[in-house]
């Protein structure tokens, strides 16, 4: 005999009915909707606001009159503001 039959499922839920009743289970069922919709919803907002042509952080493009910086000096900045 299967321990997740028809007959075991439906007096599972009578049980879980009677101890909670149905407006909590109701609450929950809402609660857990609602949570799955704000989660899709920051998914969504997260993937309009990475940069589609490089998916990473945005770079700077050299005038052509600019110096560039060595990588010493990178790595001295990098290191000061940590």
């Amino acid at each position: 005999m299967d321990i997740f039959s028809l007959p075991h499922l439906i007096i599972l839920l009578l049980i879980v009915m009677a101890l909670f009743g149905t407006s909590k289970i109701k609450n929950i069922g809402g609660d857990l909707g609602s949570a799955i919709k704000s989660f899709r919803q920051a998914m969504k907002e997260e993937e309009r606001s990475e940069s589609p042509k490089t998916g990473g952080p945005e770079t700077k493009a050299l005038e052509p009159g600019a110096d560039a910086e060595t990588g010493e000096t990178i790595a001295k900045n990098l290191h000061t503001k940590s």
